[in-house]
C-alpha cells in the first residue's frame, strides 16, 4: 500500500505570494539610487498630510511654518513628501509592500507565515488577499487619525501581519484545535464569538499581551531607516482591531471551510 507524500510546506499560495513580494521589492529597492528610493516612498509611501491638505491645506501650511520657524532641515522633507498636495489613493494599500531594511521586512515575514497561514488556510487565498488589502486601509486610516497633520512617510506591513494575529484570536485557541495539519478540523470549527475572546483565558491573555507589546513599542521605537520612513504602532493596532472585529466579513460559510487552499 503505496503511503500518502507529505509536502514539505504547508503553506498557503496566497502567503507564499505575498512573502516573496515584499522580500522581492525590497531587493529591487536595494539597487536603487538613494534618489530613486527617495521618489520611490513619496509615491508609495502613505503621507497621512497629504489627505489632510485635500480638506484642510491651512492645517499643513501651518506644519510647514512652524517646521521653517524651528529652523530645522525637516521642512524640506514635509515639502518633498507633501509634493502637490493630491492625495495618492492607492498608497493606504502600497505603503504596506514597503520596508525600511532587510531586519524590517524579515521580521515581519517570520510572524506573516505562521500567523498567515493559520488565517488563509481558513479564509481560502482569495479571502485572505482581499483581508490583507483591508487590514492595510485600516492601519492607514488609524495612523491618519492620529497623525492627521504628519507628513513623515509611513511603510511597513505590520498592520496586515498585526491583522492576521487578531483574526486567528477568533479561532486558534479552541480547547480542541490543533492546527498542524491544513486539512485538520479544527479550520472548519465554527468561530469563537468575541465576547468569547474575552473569556478565553488563553485568548484573553494573547490579547493583553500584544495590546501590552505594542505599546511598549511604541513609546521606544524611533523611526526605521531611509529618510525617517517610519512604522507606526498606531497602524498595527488598526490591523488587528480589523481582523479581530472584521472577522465575520471574511470567515466564509460552514460549508466553504470544508473546501481547503491551495498549498505550496
Amino acid at each position: 500500500m503505496q503511503s500518502r507524500r507529505e509536502k514539505i510546506f504547508n503553506i498557503p499560495i496566497a502567503v507564499v505570494a505575498l512573502v516573496v513580494l515584499l522580500v522581492g521589492i525590497h531587493a529591487l529597492r536595494e539597487l536603487l539610487s538613494a534618489e530613486q528610493n527617495v521618489a520611490l516612498l513619496a509615491n508609495f509611501a502613505f503621507v497621512p498630510g497629504r489627505f489632510t491638505f485635500a480638506f484642510d491645506p491651512d492645517r499643513i501650511a501651518r506644519t510647514l511654518d512652524a517646521a521653517q520657524a524651528a529652523g530645522t532641515t525637516q521642512v524640506a522633507i514635509d515639502q518633498l513628501f507633501l509634493g502637490d498636495g493630491r492625495p495618492l489613493w492607492w498608497t493606504p494599500i502600497t505603503y504596506a509592500l514597503l520596508h525600511a531594511s532587510w531586519a524590517h521586512v524579515g521580521l515581519n515575514c517570520l510572524w506573516l507565515v505562521p500567523f498567515g497561514a493559520a488565517v488563509a488556510r481558513r479564509f481560502g487565498n482569495l479571502r485572505f488577499v482581499a483581508f490583507c488589502v483591508a487590514t492595510a486601509v485600516a492601519g492607514a486610516l488609524v495612523h491618519f487619525l492620529t497623525h492627521i497633520d504628519d507628513l513623515q512617510p509611513v511603510i511597513g506591513a505590520s498592520a496586515i501581519v498585526s491583522g492576521t494575529m487578531g483574526a486567528a484570536l477568533r479561532f486558534v485557541f479552541q480547547t480542541d484545535a490543533s492546527f498542524a495539519d491544513p486539512q485538520n478540523l479544527a479550520y472548519r470549527k465554527p468561530a469563537l464569538p468575541l465576547r468569547a475572546v474575552f473569556t478565553n483565558r488563553t485568548a484573553l491573555f494573547f490579547l493583553i499581551f500584544w495590546f501590552a507589546a505594542n505599546l511598549l513599542f511604541g513609546i521606544g521605537a524611533g523611526s526605521l531607516g531611509f529618510v525617517d520612513a517610519t512604522v507606526a504602532w498606531q497602524a498595527h493596532i488598526g490591523g488587528f482591531l480589523l481582523g479581530l472585529l472584521g472577522f465575520p466579513l471574511f470567515d466564509p460559510p460552514p460549508a466553504a471551510q470544508e473546501r481547503p487552499s491551495s498549498h505550496a
